[in-house]
């Protein structure tokens, strides 16, 4: 699964406003809403329930809320950069700056991992990340999150 099945250009928030976890996922449930169609509060709901098993902050800044819908008929990503981090109850207890939200349908089963595994290599990589946390433009966002990375010849 490549990115750019996953994340629409105006899927990127370059500069998400909010000061605590709750916040960033309400703004970005009010994002995704309007990507997918669904109602802000059904998706908010969905990302909280999923937080209540477990913090979605991997660590290294990093969160991929996540959360399958059965309104949902495919999977649908959105990414937000935070000018400044924030407290996300992440692994390792850094606070949080690069969101990865993903949606999926009830009956994704496999696909929903492998777009979360993708994201997670993805956002494991250290030059990626510091060229996002670089970034504040939502087209140049998109284009590193969606372009695939050239290996150098040799």
């Amino acid at each position: 699964m490549e990115m750019v099945e996953l994340l629409a250009q105006d899927g990127v928030v370059a500069n998400l406003k909010a000061s605590s976890k709750k916040q960033a996922l309400q703004e970005l449930s009010q994002q995704a809403a309007s990507l997918t169609g669904l109602h802000e509060r059904v998706i908010f709901d969905v990302l909280l329930q999923r937080e209540k098993l477990g913090t979605t902050g991997i660590g290294r800044g990093i969160a991929i809320p996540h959360g399958k819908m059965q309104e949902l008929e495919r999977l649908h990503g959105l990414f937000a950069r935070l000018p400044k981090p924030i407290d996300f109850d992440a692994i390792d207890e850094q606070p949080v700056d690069l969101i990865f939200l993903l949606l999926a349908p009830e009956s994704a089963g496999a696909d929903h991992l492998k777009a979360l595994a993708r994201i997670s290599r993805l956002l494991r990589d250290d030059a990626v990340c510091e060229k996002l946390r670089g970034a504040d433009d939502p087209e140049a966002l998109f284009a590193l999150l969606t372009v695939p990375a050239v290996s150098p010849v040799g």
